[in-house]
């Protein structure tokens, strides 16, 4: 049983390869296939904000470079 798992994984992990046809790689940049959902982004711009002591126009609270917002 030992000596047929090995190989059976072996043959899942090499079908998974394939190559993306010229066509397909359209949909690759749809708003679907995105890994990063809006509240991260959203969460990463208010840091940025506060990071780089940022004034402004993205709607989050701002405040000075010395750390007292």
């Amino acid at each position: 049983m030992r000596h047929l798992i090995l190989p059976i994984i072996g043959i899942l992990s090499l079908s998974s390869c394939v190559a993306v046809k010229e066509y397909d790689k359209v949909y690759l940049n749809d708003e679907e296939m995105d890994l990063a959902t809006k509240s991260l982004e959203r969460f990463e711009t208010n840091f940025h904000i506060y990071r780089e002591a940022a004034a402004g126009a993205n709607g989050g609270k701002t405040g000075g470079g010395c750390g007292c917002n």
